[in-house]
């Protein structure tokens, strides 16, 4: 008979595999243990601890009544230094501190046979030299003997404690981020910041939140959780540098901007709250409140757990929490401090509409003593005023009509802004009421060459309005549409809207400029102006539509635009029927606050004054040559300075920088008179306009201004005004000025005109010595020498060719002469330009062979060009023999015309000697010829070429240079506006 086959027993086979825990069970003497030799243990054991060493899951066995510990290798890292010596041990020793919680589990097992399932389990364990806070998820379920009995416990276990702790931290860091997000104090911010971190007593046994001081010498307690404030640990007041900030190393984090780790707390504070802990911190943690670039808030002190390590997770979570909470506390500052902008802001509003308040009322009295008087003086049919008396009291009364009408917009503005607006709401036949307004303006509008269409039917029942706000409402639409309608008509319409309730509706729709797009939405607010827009003139406050929306408003309506840039506009005001909307005290009553209508009269005479004399116009009543050009959109104020300083010099007046840019193309002025207010170009435009042109820019220019103070008198003088007069000036002032710029530009031109003497005459005579040379030379040889034919001949061509010089040279000096001094006139008329270019390019052809230079020419499409014919042959011509005289034998010149839409291009490049690069900026300066590489001078008195820039200048063109180096050639590019192709 065959013995039993024990191989099964041995421990090499119940304790197989390579696993560490297999090795040292297979090293052990289990014969010497309670348990005894292994061949005589249970079958469901060795089968148990096979299946635990197979397994990578943490698993372990406890058998027999003493509980006799198994594990496999993924255990090892929960028993921590009790590993090896665990092995074969019983778990009540091991799991000392732990067995009143997982005794009693372990007993239910065993006695029992009551399995258990535990989740994210806490257990103090100490593992690895300290108490720690870990969690498990485990179960515990009995392992059969083979006899039916329990003979053990099996667990299989698995370690939560770092997904516990992220999951923990994270809430906090989340409710950190809610519940201080809405916080709009500083102190509100760090008291709900201390709330949330008491909320995690697990993590943060205690916090401590202390912000700096403004001038960082103190450190000031504004929230605490699970700490007491005020206590020794927790002084209300630090003081840097004193010992509880060294106790907290409060000057440390400051300096530093760095956390720092508080040993020893117990030493330094004794025993503090330990949150969810039954044992004190013996560290905790400083952490600035900072951010980036920025200065140091305050400092964060928070308790570490003394459960926890402080590893990178634990030290990162600090971190996280010093960055919300000084996120929270800098947006709580910028909110004080926009807060306290905007107090302030509303502060200076109030005293602003105070000040406009106060201000229009005390102008209202002396207005009234102004136009009183004046209004008598000319209604006096005893005593007539003389003509001219007559004139400038009736400036008097228009212009102190529309100083009263500012003055009482800006008291309606100022009651509107203080809540002081009285509303007197009374039915009225509103399409009447508003046909009589509309019509006031009809002289106005057909005077300008415009229609008038007014189109307000009667209405089913009466409406509730303020009498004096709609007049208001009308009279301000109908003058803004005027103001920026220059052809085309004016609607005014008003019709009942059957809403719910129903609505009426006023339209004022206009066909002119229109309004940009982006600038609808602002066009209701305050002060606001369309800039760049073209009107009639460019006054006014800005707060005339703004009122017609708050006077809308005041109705229980609305105002809006719609309008298409180019095409025109259309403003509408819609306001309720009846008066269940309006305030009942406030219905068929009086108002007690002094009237600001003035009634149309104002609006219309404005109106009228838009309209003004002709655009320009030329007093010529004095004997004076000189020349004065006066800009100014205001017909009153042109008409008064026009006045005044006719009796002086001719003056030529302009409504705009426009039609001034006009004039002085057709007649240089002496002296330019501009204000720097007016629609289309300005005056600081119309200046820099003239200071960029050569021809304009020695012109003297004065600025008018209403700007007043040094600031403004240094912008003007900067940007390149010969002087700066602010508004109100008086005659005298006025005249005295004008009286000095005109001397000062005499005695400018006097030594410009002494100067361009001495250069012609020693450029002339240097010029003229070698052909006269020359002539005289050959004139003496024929008088005293008999020469034969040939002889003869070659001294008749000598002198031709050197009087020809003469001649041209005579020529350029002349046109120089006369188109500096402004008295030559281009002739302009439509021109081929690319039939002119050839006449000029076939007058060059023969020259440039003779020199055996390849002449190309690239003409494209026919183009028509707006000049005259002579003086821009004379152009070509100056850059063609400029070409060619600097192009060696076997160069190249190619001319080139290229047409753009609005522009075409001349282009005249050559191979020849190039132009040095300094020199470049001097190209077309008078009598400056660049130095030549070779033994002989080309001639020339140097200026051909400033001719030419002077006459493409008047052409409205530009001519630029361009050259690679010397011996590298050049390239000439004249730039003139085209017409439409012929």
């Amino acid at each position: 008979m065959n013995s039993p086959d024990t191989s099964n027993h041995l421990p090499e086979t119940v304790f197989a595999g390579g696993s560490e825990m297999a090795a040292l069970m297979r090293s052990r003497d289990w014969s010497q243990s309670p348990l005894g030799p292994v061949d005589t243990w249970p079958q469901s054991l060795k089968t148990g601890i096979r299946i635990i060493l197979d397994s990578r899951y943490p698993m372990f066995i406890w058998w027999g009544a003493s509980l006799i510990n198994f594990y496999n290798d993924a255990y090892i890292s929960v028993l921590g230094k009790r590993h090896p010596q665990a092995l074969g041990e019983s778990a009540r020793e091991i799991w000392s501190e732990l067995w009143h919680s997982v005794g009693p589990f372990a007993d239910d097992v065993l006695n029992h046979g009551i399995p258990s399932w535990n989740e994210e389990f806490l257990e103090i364990m100490e593992r690895n030299g300290y108490r720690e806070e870990t969690y498990f998820t485990f179960s515990y379920s009995p392992i059969g003997t083979d006899d039916g009995e329990i003979g053990g416990i099996f667990c299989a276990c698995t370690e939560d404690t770092h997904r516990v702790l992220d999951k923990r931290r994270l809430r906090t860091l989340r409710e950190l981020g809610t519940e201080t997000v809405h916080t709009k104090a500083v102190t509100e911010a760090c008291q709900m910041a201390a709330a949330v971190l008491g909320n995690n007593p697990k993590d943060i046994p205690f916090a401590l939140i202390y912000l700096l001081d403004r001038d960082r010498q103190r450190a000031h307690l504004a929230s605490a959780a699970q700490l007491a404030m005020g206590t020794p640990a927790s002084p209300l007041q630090i003081i840097l540098g004193d010992s509880a900030s060294e106790g907290w190393l409060l000057d440390r984090v400051v300096t530093s901007k760095e956390r720092c780790i508080i040993e020893n707390l117990i030493e330094r504070w004794g025993f503090l709250p330990g949150g969810a802990w039954d044992e004190s911190p013996h560290r905790a943690i400083a952490l600035p409140l900072f951010r980036p670039g920025q200065e140091i808030l305050g400092v964060l002190i928070a308790g570490i757990s003394p459960y926890r390590t402080l590893d990178d997770d634990y030290q990162g979570f600090f971190d996280l929490i010093a960055g919300q909470v000084t996120l929270a506390i800098a947006n709580t500052l910028a909110y004080e401090e926009e807060r306290q902008r905007a107090d302030a802001l509303a502060k200076l509003n109030r005293a602003k509409t105070t000040f406009f308040n106060n201000i229009s009322h005390e102008f209202r009295t002396p207005l009234t003593l102004l136009l009183g008087p004046v209004a008598d003086a000319l209604a006096d049919l005893d005593a007539p005023l003389p003509p001219r008396q007559q004139q400038r009291l009736e400036l008097i009364e228009r212009n102190g009509w529309r100083l009263l009408k500012l003055v009482n917009a800006l008291l309606d503005f100022s009651r509107l802004e203080s809540d002081r607006i009285q509303a007197a709401y009374e039915p009225t036949d509103l399409a009447t009421f508003t046909t009589e307004l509309a019509s006031v303006f009809r002289s106005a509008i057909e005077r300008a060459g415009l229609r008038l269409t007014v189109n307000c039917p009667p209405l089913p029942e009466p409406v509730y309005v303020d009498r004096e706000m709609w007049e208001k409402i009308v009279l301000n639409l109908l003058s803004n549409a005027f103001k920026f309608t220059f052809e085309g008509e004016i609607t005014v319409t008003l019709r009942w809207v059957a809403t719910t309730p129903p609505t009426i509706e006023l339209a004022v729709q206009d066909t002119g400029i229109g309004i940009p797009k982006a600038e609808i939405p602002h066009l209701f607010k305050r002060f606001h102006r369309v800039k760049g827009a073209k009107g009639r003139s460019f006054e006014g406050s800005g707060i005339g539509l703004s009122l017609v929306q708050e006077f809308a408003k005041l109705h229980g309506g609305t105002v809006r635009a719609s309008s298409t840039e180019g095409e025109g506009s259309c403003l509408i005001v819609s306001i309720p029927s009846g008066c269940a909307h309006l305030p009942p005290e406030r219905i068929g009553v009086a108002c007690t606050l002094a009237s600001t209508a003035l009634g149309a009269a104002p609006y219309v005479e404005e109106a009228l004054q838009w309209l003004g004399e002709p655009a320009a116009s030329i007093s010529s009543a004095s004997p004076s040559s000189y020349r004065i050009l006066l800009v100014d959109d205001n017909a009153d104020m042109r008409d008064y300075l026009q006045r005044l300083l006719s009796e002086r010099w001719q003056v030529e007046t302009a409504a705009d920088g426009a039609i001034a840019l006009n004039c002085i193309q057709q007649a240089l002025p002496d002296l330019v008179l501009t204000d720097v207010m007016m629609p289309g170009i300005d005056g600081f435009q119309l200046l820099n306009i003239l200071r960029a042109d050569p021809l304009t820019q020695g012109i003297p220019v004065i600025l008018l201004s209403a700007r007043a103070g040094e600031e403004a008198t240094i912008e003007g003088l900067v940007a390149g005004a010969n002087d700066y007069l602010i508004k109100p000036f008086s005659a005298r002032e006025l005249i005295a000025r004008v009286e000095t710029q005109l001397q000062m530009s005499r005695l400018r031109q006097e030594r410009s005109a002494n100067r361009f003497k001495d250069e012609f005459l020693l450029t002339l005579t240097h010029e003229l010595q070698a052909p006269l040379a020359n002539v005289l030379a050959w004139v003496r040889l024929l008088q005293t020498q008999t020469l034969d034919a040939t002889k003869t001949a070659r001294a008749l061509a000598t002198i031709e060719r050197n009087a020809i010089v003469e001649a041209q040279l005579v020529k350029d000096l002349l046109d120089v002469s006369s188109i500096l001094s402004g008295q030559y006139k281009l002739q302009l008329q439509p021109l081929d330009l690319v039939q002119l270019t050839q006449e000029v390019i076939d007058r060059w052809r023969h020259p440039a062979q003779n020199k055996g230079i390849q002449l190309v020419e690239t003409l494209h499409k026919p183009v028509s060009v707006l000049a005259d014919r002579d003086r821009l042959k004379q152009v070509m011509s100056h850059l063609l023999s400029n070409a060619i005289k600097f192009t060696p034998k076997g160069g190249r010149v190619e001319i080139e015309l290229e047409v753009y839409a609005f522009e075409v291009e001349l282009h005249v490049r050559d191979t020849g000697i190039g132009i040095h690069p300094g020199f470049l900026p001097y190209a077309f300066d008078r009598f400056t010829q660049a130095e030549v590489p070779s033994r002989h001078s080309p001639g020339g008195v140097g200026i051909g070429l400033a001719i030419a820039h002077l006459l493409v200048e008047l052409h409205h063109g530009t001519i630029e240079v361009a050259s690679e180096g010397e011996g590298l050639g050049s390239i000439f590019t004249v730039r003139l506006p085209s017409i439409d192709p012929m």
